[in-house]
């Protein structure tokens, strides 16, 4: 195979069967700079591909959904448990890029982390005028019922998914942050369990990063968090049940951990402590890593007809005698509006510049802004400052009429409810359909753990694939899938191969105030490297 131009390339004779009908998309592609030229850090991963075809491609592929099938490892796709879809080729992210994305995300943890302390306690954020009061007091998530409740170490944010994208010139940008309630580690290890024992061959060359500390990590943090008194902490995982979709993974981390697994009703409180029923009699609980929202955690406070938490819990936290982790109003800082003010927090708690950028957002709460937006919204990506797992999201450009009428009925109702994105080509990389490789959008949720003393990455994450074509939510709620994610070690590192600059794309013209609002997001220099 070669590139347009007609030239041969070292390895184009031994992968052409591959490749040969692989086509890049408009985006920027993670495995090939341009036709028949790979990125550096894929180069042994193509050799490793050498001896094989197609067939034996999709008979591996077949593989791995067995063993998926066989260890439980699904997801639940419009009321069906299915494996949960893991393409082959797994994503590779040199040592460069990856400290990069350390560095990016420990500076974005923190900064959350401070403005949590802060909204819940002095609020020097709002007396400051950088954040204005109503942007937190109209958030679905932001709970007074834990103003003033200090965890034990300071820690709110004990567990972090951020999510991130390349843009159409292969930088990383922050879509989202969760903090809440980020699922799908479980899928990080599992993918990886499955590759080495269906494609070994592929790590022989190989200085990748394991994926199979992160249980250690999370217990020894969540360890950190309990309250002073409890000289050996009793930690356990609180999950909704079998029903819930995240199931599997609750499981997973409980047998990993060596804790215990349970639910509401395996839990009781009083005098504002929190015990398990055991079969040996009560035993004292001091760190809850609870996988229920913060609506259902606790019926004195929260929803009443809750049955799947624990009744005095908040109560229990609120005078040091347990840790909720993540702890409970995170969710505020999951506000899609909030996202949009994150460049300015972190210079204002960490007096640093954003080494991520987000994704260039409009605040709909300017009256400017809403009504150049609604009359672009199909030149725009709208999303729910409350969505989760893509859910409510319209991308603009690939609406119809219909769609577009109701949108704007929507937004125009309820602004605060909405943020405006441009539309962003997330880059793309090989993935099996049938027995022929395509390229399909991904992006990337490195899963941070805070100890208090310090915040890790898990080094992968999790890459989601949305696996129909031009399809650009990822979400397995949306019929996605994921990759391994190999991070290099740095005595890896390949020699930087250089990189083809894409397209101008087309500019939309934006009023004086959104053009602001973006510049203020992205600091100085926007679309530059950092």
């Amino acid at each position: 195979m070669g590139n347009d131009n007609g030239t041969q390339h070292p390895y184009a004779s031994f992968v052409a069967d591959i490749f040969d009908s692989y086509r890049l998309a408009d985006a920027w592609d993670e495995m090939f700079s341009q036709p028949g030229e790979p990125r550096a850090p894929y180069a042994a991963l193509l050799a490793a591909l050498q001896p094989l075809d197609p067939s034996e491609l999709r008979f591996r592929s077949d593989q791995l959904t067995r063993v998926f099938t066989d260890r439980g490892v699904t997801f639940d796709y419009a009321g069906e448990e299915r494996p949960f879809p893991l393409d082959l080729i797994p994503r590779v992210i040199d040592a460069v890029e990856w400290d990069l994305v350390v560095r990016g995300v420990r500076q974005r943890v923190l900064a959350l982390e401070a403005f949590l302390a802060d909204v819940y306690g002095p609020g020097q954020v709002f007396t400051d005028g950088v954040l204005p009061w109503r942007v937190v007091a109209t958030s679905q998530h932001f709970h007074r019922e834990v103003a003033g409740l200090a965890p034990p170490n300071g820690v709110r944010v004990h567990v972090a998914g951020i999510d991130l994208i390349r843009d159409e010139a292969g930088r990383f940008r922050v879509l989202e942050d969760n903090v809440r309630i980020p699922s799908g580690v479980s899928y990080v290890m599992e993918n990886r369990l499955a590759m080495t024992r269906t494609f070994p061959a592929l790590f022989t060359e190989q200085h990748v990063h394991p994926v199979d500390g992160y249980p250690a990590r999370l217990l020894s943090a969540l360890r950190s968090s309990a309250p002073q008194a409890a000289r050996d902490p009793v930690v356990v995982v609180l999950t909704p049940g079998v029903g819930n979709a995240a199931y599997f993974e609750h499981t997973l981390l409980a047998r990993l951990m060596g804790v215990e697994l349970v639910e509401g009703r395996d839990l009781f409180c009083t005098a504002n402590r929190v015990f398990m029923h055991t079969t040996q009699g009560r035993r004292p609980v001091d760190v809850i890593y609870r996988r229920v929202g913060d609506d259902f955690l606790d019926p004195l406070h929260f929803r009443p007809d809750s049955v799947i938490g624990c009744a005095g819990v908040l109560n229990a936290a609120r005078e040091g005698n347990v840790t909720i982790a993540n702890a409970v109003g995170n969710g505020v800082a999951d506000d899609k509006l909030l996202y949009t003010y994150v460049p300015d927090l972190i210079r204002y708690y960490l007096s640093e510049e954003p080494l991520l950028q987000n994704v260039e957002s409009y605040r709909l709460d300017d009256p400017e802004v809403l009504a150049w937006a609604l009359g672009q919204l199909d030149h725009l990506v709208l999303k729910p400052v409350d969505g989760a797992g893509g859910k409510g999201i319209v991308i603009g450009p690939q609406a119809d009429e219909r769609v577009l009428a109701e949108l704007h009925a929507s937004v125009a109702a309820e602004p605060r409810g909405w943020i405006a994105q441009r539309p962003v080509a997330l880059s793309t990389s090989p993935v099996l359909i049938d027995e022929r490789l395509a390229p399909r959008h991904i992006d990337l949720r490195p899963f941070a753990v805070n100890d208090g003393d310090d915040v890790w990455l898990l080094p992968g994450g999790l890459t989601r694939v949305a696996l129909p074509e031009g399809e650009l939510v990822v979400n397995s709620s949306r019929g996605g899938g994921s990759k391994d994610t190999w991070v290099l070690a740095l005595e890896e590192l390949p020699v930087p191969a250089p990189q083809r600059s894409p397209a101008a794309g087309e500019t939309i013209p934006v009023p004086q105030a959104a053009a602001a609002a973006v510049a203020r997001q992205s600091g100085p220099g926007l679309g530059q490297e950092q």
